[in-house]
């Protein structure tokens, strides 16, 4: 029994320790302040939809041309070489 009781202190101590660190450990930002480049997960961001495919994906993620966004440089090749 004792020896159970002496694993259980151990085991918050060590806990205890953990947790002290980690509320000295410095933070990376400010909460609010977003970092140049990336965004605050989930926020919300601008869709768009792919001419060629029809695929809707972040307006960062795609590939503008003429005024018109594509998923990828391979879909805005084939939409623009497409005779009409």
């Amino acid at each position: 029994m004792s020896r159970l009781l002496l694993i259980v202190v151990v085991v918050a101590v060590v806990f205890w320790l953990f947790k002290s660190y980690r509320k000295r450990l410095p933070k990376e930002g400010v909460p609010g302040e977003e970092m140049p480049g990336e965004e605050m997960p989930g926020q919300a961001e601008d869709m768009v939809r792919c001419v060629h495919c029809g695929v809707h994906l972040p307006k960062r993620e795609s590939v503008l041309a003429g005024g018109k966004y594509y998923c990828s440089e391979a879909h805005r090749r084939i939409h623009v070489d497409k005779p009409e």
